[in-house]
């Protein structure tokens, strides 16, 4: 089975070391611009949302590629970018639902996340394990026990208030 970058935003603090992480293992330089892992902010309700290429099966970015710079490498379970071949039109970007292909401009190529070739760095340096790679079936696995506690909750909590009446 396939690993994914799983991310758990009610965790996340905001403190973008996954950002640095990722463009100092990647380009050897601390700068955001150049991560492949972008954490959104909303600085007012305090949420911080890590997104990143979700790898998907039939990816958009692949499919639209006009010089197929964009290939599937089954054995990790990512979604690559050959550089060599890649034109930049910058057609991936347009289309990923997800806002995961970037494009830088200093180096004029798009960034994607290629799970560090299956150790991700941005893992590995999260503290709060906000950014995990897990196995595919853990994440079902997890978002069925969250539901299960949600709806536990609601019960006693129903529960409680009937009680009470």
């Amino acid at each position: 089975m396939s690993k994914i970058l799983y991310v758990n935003h009610e965790k996340c603090t905001g403190c973008r070391l996954c950002e640095l992480v990722c463009a100092v293992s990647h380009d050897g330089i601390s700068n955001p611009a150049r991560s492949r892992i972008r954490v959104l902010k909303w600085e007012a309700e305090g949420i911080y949302i890590p997104m990143t290429c979700q790898q998907c099966q039939d990816a958009p970015c692949l499919n639209v590629c006009p010089v197929k710079a964009i290939s599937q490498d089954e054995e990790l379970g990512r979604v690559s970018v050959d550089y060599n071949t890649c034109i930049g039109c910058r057609s991936c970007v347009s289309v990923c639902p997800f806002g995961a292909m970037n494009f830088n401009a200093t180096d004029r190529r798009v960034l994607k996340c290629d799970v560090c070739d299956g150790d991700p760095q941005c893992v590995r340096f999260c503290d709060v394990k906000a950014v995990e790679f897990i196995e595919a079936g853990e994440v079902a696995i997890r978002k069925s026990r969250k539901a299960a506690k949600r709806v536990s909750d609601a019960g006693r909590q129903a529960a409680d208030l009937e009680a009470r009446i």
